[in-house]
């Protein structure tokens, strides 16, 4: 995993319309919340999304971009992104390169372990968590962001 003062890596990837979104772009308008996540749909990742979901406000009043990147298709997040009415950007990274350039592969490179960055304009990273069970730890680092800026 990245750790806090790397520089984040440059990507691009479609969202969930299959429009191409870059980390430049993202930190156009200021910090960027940077979240991996294994899969749509599953437990404990709609957990971690409708927590975000609900701390949108403090991060929009905060000016932070927030954005999920996992494996699935855009067509898959799209779906994931209305049934749970997510207000933010899922990126798809079906050849996982934007999850090896970001070191949060699973063990023997199998899946994605759940991971949240904040990455300053400059493409620096602030502050970093990896806790694939204990989600309530990325929540709690988009506290810490929102309460900073």
């Amino acid at each position: 995993m990245l750790a806090i003062g790397a520089r984040a890596p440059e990507f691009t990837l479609p969202d969930a319309n299959g429009q191409p979104v870059s980390l430049g772009g993202l930190l156009a308008h200021g910090p960027l919340v940077l979240y991996f996540y294994p899969a749509d749909f599953t437990p404990g990742c709609t957990r971690e999304a409708c927590q975000f979901r609900d701390l949108h406000p403090s991060i929009d009043s905060a000016a932070l971009e927030l954005a999920g990147v996992s494996p699935q298709s855009p067509e898959s997040h799209r779906r994931f992104r209305d049934k749970y009415h997510l207000p933010f950007t899922l990126l798809s990274d079906v050849d996982r390169c934007v999850i090896r350039k970001y070191e949060v592969e699973g063990p023997l490179g199998l899946g994605v372990r759940r991971a949240t960055f904040l990455i300053d304009p400059d493409r620096t990273i602030r502050d970093v968590v990896m806790a694939d069970l204990r989600i309530g730890r990325h929540a709690a680092l988009v506290r810490r962001a929102v309460a900073r800026e």
